[in-house]
């Protein structure tokens, strides 16, 4: 039976290994180091550890300041602190120069929960996104958070923006997986509609992958774990056999996942039919995790709904 995990806490984990093989790995929290579980960290290197304090403009400003001098900082807060409140200090201290920072955002998306509003990152995504040089990568389960921080310590460069939340989801990837950047996977086949998610999506979109196909309904699902840079050619490879594209992810529709398969779909000029899940031009709010979802129509059943709805739909 698979795992169940929080990527947060792998995330802990795997900054603590990324230190052991790489003495030029440093952090950096923003008095959040419990939540973040940077705490690890911490315990296991106090030396290349450094709280900040609630001052997260300041924590990327030294950030840059440490890649500029050749450390690898990984810059750590709440996901919707990260990027809103530091968009001006990444845009032209990390950014401009591309250096290779990457910015870890925790809790995001509605699983954040009855935190609310404020703490609610839908928009952290288009933030990145929208920024020259950033890249942007939101895994799917613990194994796949534990290859792209190892990844991002040791192989990649550049601004990276890491995506991670505290909402326990399973692992469904093998144990021996390896992250490629800008490579997206199909984790199953399928001809009637393509299922493509990010992040804590992927698995309720397996999991609608299953009623669908109890109905006759083949779905073919991607795990697009890199919306930037984005797999132009597996959404490519998509478009050649389904009809239907769904995207699924906890962000907005505007400017995330959805927009980004948009975006490459109308440059092709595919006559396919899209659907984007989603929030919808909204701020989040006070609830549990699984009411928010169930609201905004990102559980299985959810997904599957609006697969039957759009098939029957179509002409």
């Amino acid at each position: 039976m698979a795992e169940w995990r929080q990527t947060r806490y792998v995330y802990g984990e795997a900054l603590v290994e990324a230190g052991r093989l790489n003495p030029r790995v440093a952090v950096l929290d923003a008095d959040l180091y419990k939540s973040t579980r940077t705490v690890l960290f911490r315990e296991a290197f106090p030396e290349r550890f450094v709280d900040i304090g609630i001052a997260e403009m300041d924590m990327v400003s030294t950030a840059a300041g440490m890649a500029a001098t050749g450390m690898i900082p990984f810059a750590n807060s709440f996901a919707i602190f990260i990027t809103a409140h530091c968009y001006d200090q990444i845009r032209i201290q990390i950014c401009y120069p591309g250096l290779h920072v990457i910015l870890a955002g925790s809790s995001a998306g509605l699983t954040q929960g009855p935190d609310g509003a404020s703490h609610q990152s839908l928009e952290d995504i288009a933030l990145m996104r929208a920024l020259p040089k950033m890249q942007v990568l939101v895994p799917a389960d613990g194994i796949e958070t534990r290859a792209m921080t190892l990844a991002a310590a040791n192989e990649l460069s550049g601004p990276i923006y890491l995506r991670l939340g505290r909402y326990p989801v399973p692992d469904i990837l093998d144990p021996s997986y390896r992250y490629q950047l800008g490579k997206a996977a199909i984790l199953r086949e399928g001809k009637d509609v393509a299922l493509i998610a990010c992040g804590h999506m992927v698995y309720p979109a397996l999991q609608a992958a299953e009623r669908l196909a109890a109905e006759g309904i083949q779905a073919l699902v991607v795990n697009m774990s890199t919306i930037k840079p984005l797999d132009r050619e597996i959404i490519l490879q998509a478009l050649g056999v389904c009809a239907l594209v769904v995207t699924a992810e906890e962000h907005s529709i505007i400017g995330g996942l959805g927009s980004a398969v948009a975006e490459v779909m109308a440059e092709e000029g595919a006559a396919v039919r899209l659907v984007r899940l989603g929030t919808r031009d909204v701020f989040g709010e006070s609830a549990t995790a699984d009411e928010l979802l169930a609201k905004h129509g990102l559980t299985a059943e959810g997904i599957s709904q609006a697969v039957r709805n759009s098939l029957r739909a179509r002409p």
